[in-house]
């Protein structure tokens, strides 16, 4: 029997705030979490990128002390949004064999592994911290979490580059259908805004290059865009059986309708250039949802503000939705926090969590010019919804091919 999921908690830590309140604040208020880097080693590697989206709230200043130094920054922030998430859903008692944690990152610790590097050759294997491995693993988060909570039905963790944390939470989905827990912890975390990433991401041109106004250089579907804005963060929704939230007497603020992963299997960066792929994705998760094209109401888009990849979307989305794309609100809210990574796809989840929950669609920024290709409507300031039944997709594509959508139904 197919088992109605639902939303009842939510926890961010990101460029645009350090609780999921603060974030979605800041984002119906059109700020930008870009900033220049004031980083030694901005100005010590020359890097031609000199910004990126931090994090509002070092997640370390959040956790206890001792907690802290024995995770990578990408467990903490990743914690930090669990933490909340959990104490949103109301803290829900339940044995820990029926508790899981389906989390994800995209490259996991990269800080914790390079820094080791750097200590190796600089001082030799003496100095190399005994948890250097057990914290740069990607599974970190996950575990993280888990051992927090004790939460024992499982923990899980999937790599799927930039749709990792939208993966993950339809693992969650698919996981909670098939009775492996009654509550599950999901998302994705992400802190890899360091020399390499910057470095490698300008090489391949898929940055912007915007150093003299970091707040405006996430432009998606604007003519003049130039790549995206590095972020990082975390964020994690708490999903559970309706059953299960009703007995308990659950705040609910989404049904988590259905979920779609496919694969393009075109290229290891570049997107399949009509959006077969990521159509695909889109009309899985329409079909779990048992809903139409014609139902969906609100889009937040992957648009990371790259000129091919934006394309591509539009492409996949028009598959879908014909020429009604033009009519329903469509929201690009990496303009504003920028690209997480493996912790994307969970946050722009929760920012649709909650524009169906309040019934406003954030605003896509710094679109000043749209470009023709991406008849999409977009707006620069929150856009209302209906009163009425509302359907949400989120989308996320990652390097490799990976796609992920998640469609999410109002209550």
């Amino acid at each position: 029997m197919t088992k109605k999921i639902v939303i009842t908690g939510l926890g961010a830590s990101s460029p645009l705030g350090g609780t999921m309140r603060e974030s979605w604040e800041a984002l119906l208020a059109g700020e930008s979490g870009a900033s220049t880097l004031e980083h030694d080693w901005v100005a010590q590697y020359e890097l031609p990128v000199t910004f990126a989206a931090q994090a509002k709230v070092r997640p370390d200043t959040v956790l206890e002390r001792p907690v802290a130094k024995r995770l990578d920054p990408s467990s903490q922030f990743a914690l930090v949004a669990a933490k909340e998430a959990f104490a949103d859903a109301g803290s829900p008692e339940l044995p820990s064999e029926r508790l899981g944690v389906d989390f994800s990152t995209g490259i996991g610790g990269l800080w914790t592994l390079l820094d080791a590097w750097d200590t190796l050759r600089a001082k030799g294997p003496r100095r190399v911290l005994p948890m250097t491995v057990p914290m740069l693993m990607p599974n970190g988060p996950s575990a993280a979490i888990s051992m927090h909570f004790q939460a024992r039905a499982y923990a899980r963790t999937v790599a799927s580059a930039c749709a990792s944390s939208t993966e993950a939470l339809v693992n969650a989905f698919e996981h909670l259908q098939a009775g492996l827990a009654d509550v599950v912890i999901a998302g994705g975390s992400e802190s890899a805004i360091h020399p390499i990433t910057l470095a490698s991401f300008a090489s391949m041109q898929a940055l912007s290059r915007r150093n003299d106004d970091p707040a405006t250089a996430s432009r998606p579907y604007d003519i003049t865009r130039d790549g995206f804005v590095m972020g990082e963060g975390a964020a994690a929704l708490v999903l559970e059986t309706e059953e299960h939230a009703l007995a308990r007497g659950a705040r609910i603020y989404a049904e988590l309708a259905g979920g779609g992963v496919t694969a393009d299997s075109f290229h290891i960066t570049a997107p399949e250039p009509e959006g077969l792929g990521a159509s695909r994705a889109v009309q899985l998760a329409l079909d779990h949802a048992d809903a139409s094209a014609d139902d969906v109401t609100h889009i937040n888009a992957h648009a990371t503000s790259t000129p091919v990849g934006d394309v591509a979307e539009v492409r996949a989305l028009h598959r879908i939705f014909g020429e009604r794309i033009s009519e329903i609100p469509v929201s690009a809210t990496k303009a504003a926090h920028g690209h997480l990574l493996g912790g994307t796809g969970a946050l722009e989840a929760a920012f649709t969590v909650l524009a169906l929950h309040e019934r406003t669609a954030p605003p896509t920024i710094n679109v000043t010019e749209q470009d023709p290709e991406a008849p999409l409507r977009i707006s620069g300031t929150p856009m209302p919804l209906d009163d009425g039944p509302q359907l949400a997709v989120s989308n996320s594509f990652g390097f490799g091919g990976h796609n992920a959508v998640v469609a999410i139904r109002s209550v």
